[in-house]
C-alpha cells in the first residue's frame, strides 16, 4: 500500500514538471539569441541556454525570462553579470535559483575555452557512421546537419540495422544518393552495425553519431582535429546537449546529468592515470557517449572494433561505446574530450522511455565491464583492486533522491545532481546492473548460435 502510494506521488511529481525552452546565446557582436534546433523563438519562462563566445561553446545557464521583457536582454544580463566563483557544476543551477547564482556558472566558464576567433584547423579524412533502424524522419534531420559540416574532407555512411522496411533505403536513395553511402547490416545490435561501418570506412578517422542528433556545423572539425595534433590519440569525444526539453521525461533525464561532460577539455592518458579518477579506466561513462565519438581507424580495427554482444538491440542492452573507450585506453592510446565538438540530442519523451533507458543504462554498464574482462582477462587484477570503490560509486550514481528546495522542475547541474531522481528509476538502474553480465553472456551465446 505504501509503495503504491509513493509510486503514485512520483508519477504525479513527474507529470507536474514544466517544459523548458532551449536556446543559444552568442556573447560577441552585441549578443545574438537563437532558439535551439527545432525549437520556436524564445519567449518568457524558463530557458536552458548554451552560451557561446566567438562561436565556441563556453557554458550553460538556466534563466527565467519574466513576461513582458526582452529575452535577449535578460539572458545577456545573466550571462555577463560577474559573480563569485561557481560550485562544481558545469551547467546552471536548478530552477528557482537566484539569477546571480545562475549567471556565475556561465561567466566563470568563459575562462575555460579560448575566446579568439575560430581558426582553420588541419583535419584528417574522416568517415562518419550513422547506425539507424526505422527512424527515417529523425535520420533526415541528422543527415542534413552532417552535410552542413565545415570539415573539408569526409564521407557519410548510413548503416541500416536489421531493417523491417525499405524506409531508410528509400530516404537515402531519394534525397542523399550522391552524398551518403548506404549499407545494410542484417544482424540486430548497435555494435554490430557500428562494426559494419568500420569495415566499410575509407577514412583515417571514423566518427560516430546517432540518428536522433543535430550536429553543430563545426562538430566534425573540432572532433577530428585532435587526431592531427596528437599522433598517440586513439579516441576523441565531444559535448552533447539537449535539443529539446519540452516533455517531463526530457527535463528529468537532463537534470539527472544528461550526456554532458562539462566545458573543460581533457586528455586521458593510460601512461599517466588521472589522480582524480581512482576508478580509471573503468568509469568509461566519464569519457563521453556514443552519440559523439571518433576513433583513429587503425586503432579501432586493431582492438577488434566493438564487441558485437554489447549495445542497444542485443540482450546486453548497451555498453558498446564504453567498451570501445576502455579497449582503446587499455591498448595504450590516449582519449581526448573536447566541448568544442557539439551535437544536440533529442532525448526520449515519455515515462516508459525513461524506464527502458534507466534499465538499459544499468545493464549496459555491467555488460561492458563483463565484456572487457572476458576479452582482456589481464585487466582483472586492476578491476578487482577498484571494485570496492566502484560499487560505492555505482550506489551513488543510481541512488534515488528528493529534489533540493530550488529544483522544482528544470535541469540542474550535471555533476551536482540536485534534481529529484525517482525511486522507480533508481530500482530499474540497479536491476539492470544485476542483469548486465547475464545479458552479455546470453548475447555471446546467441551470436555463436547464429554463426553455426
Amino acid at each position: 500500500m505504501y509503495r503504491a502510494a509513493r509510486a503514485q506521488q512520483e508519477i504525479q511529481r513527474f507529470l507536474d514538471i514544466e517544459p523548458v525552452q532551449v536556446a543559444e546565446l552568442e556573447l560577441d557582436d552585441g549578443g545574438v539569441l537563437r532558439p535551439g534546433p527545432g525549437s520556436p523563438p524564445v519567449t518568457h519562462g524558463e530557458v536552458f541556454v548554451l552560451v557561446r563566445r566567438g562561436g565556441r561553446p563556453i557554458g550553460t545557464l538556466l534563466g527565467s525570462v519574466p513576461e513582458g521583457t526582452d529575452p535577449k536582454t535578460v539572458l545577456m544580463g545573466l550571462a555577463t553579470h560577474e559573480q563569485a566563483p561557481p560550485g562544481p557544476s558545469s551547467a546552471g543551477p536548478a530552477h528557482g535559483a537566484a539569477p546571480s547564482a545562475t549567471a556565475s556558472s556561465a561567466t566563470a566558464l568563459t575562462a575555460t575555452v579560448p575566446t579568439a576567433a575560430v581558426p582553420t584547423r588541419a583535419v584528417p579524412f574522416t568517415t562518419v557512421v550513422v547506425a539507424t533502424r526505422e527512424r527515417a524522419e529523425k535520420l533526415a534531420h541528422a543527415l542534413d546537419s552532417l552535410l552542413a559540416q565545415d570539415h573539408p574532407d569526409f564521407e557519410i555512411v548510413v548503416v541500416d540495422n536489421a531493417p523491417a522496411t525499405d524506409a531508410t533505403r528509400d530516404l537515402v536513395e531519394r534525397k542523399y544518393a550522391e552524398r551518403v553511402r548506404y549499407v545494410t547490416e542484417p544482424a540486430p545490435g548497435l555494435a554490430v552495425a557500428h562494426n559494419k561501418g568500420v569495415e566499410t570506412a575509407h577514412g583515417e578517422v571514423i566518427a560516430f553519431t546517432d540518428d536522433d542528433v543535430v550536429a553543430d556545423p563545426r562538430w566534425l572539425t573540432e572532433l577530428t582535429a585532435p587526431f592531427t595534433a596528437d599522433p598517440g590519440l586513439g579516441c576523441a569525444t565531444g559535448l552533447i546537449l539537449p535539443a529539446r526539453l519540452r516533455t517531463p521525461a526530457q527535463v528529468l533525464l537532463e537534470s539527472h546529468g544528461g550526456f554532458a561532460k562539462g566545458f573543460t577539455a581533457r586528455t586521458y592518458d593510460p601512461q599517466d592515470p588521472p589522480a582524480d579518477e581512482p576508478l580509471f579506466p573503468f568509469t568509461a561513462g566519464r569519457f563521453g557517449s556514443g552519440a559523439n565519438m571518433a576513433f583513429r581507424t587503425e586503432v579501432l580495427r586493431a582492438v577488434g572494433g566493438f564487441d558485437p554482444a554489447t549495445g542497444a538491440g542485443t540482450l546486453a542492452r548497451g555498453g558498446d561505446d564504453l567498451y570501445g573507450f576502455v579497449r582503446v585506453l587499455a591498448g595504450g592510446h590516449r582519449l581526448h574530450y573536447t566541448p568544442l565538438a557539439l551535437v544536440w540530442h533529442h532525448h526520449r519523451e515519455t515515462w516508459r522511455d525513461l524506464e527502458t533507458q534507466a534499465y538499459g543504462y544499468g545493464a549496459g554498464l555491467t555488460a561492458y565491464l563483463t565484456a572487457i574482462l572476458v576479452n582482456r582477462p589481464g585487466l582483472l587484477p586492476a578491476f578487482l583492486a577498484r571494485l570496492p570503490r566502484g560499487l560505492a560509486h555505482a550506489r551513488t550514481l543510481t541512488a534515488s533522491r528528493e529534489a533540493e528546495p530550488a529544483a522544482d522542475g528544470a535541469p540542474g547541474g550535471h555533476d551536482a545532481r540536485t534534481h529529484a531522481w525517482p525511486a522507480r528509476l533508481s530500482r530499474l538502474q540497479r536491476r539492470g546492473m544485476l542483469y548486465g553480465p547475464v545479458g552479455y553472456l546470453r548475447a555471446r551465446r546467441a551470436l555463436r548460435g547464429a554463426a553455426r
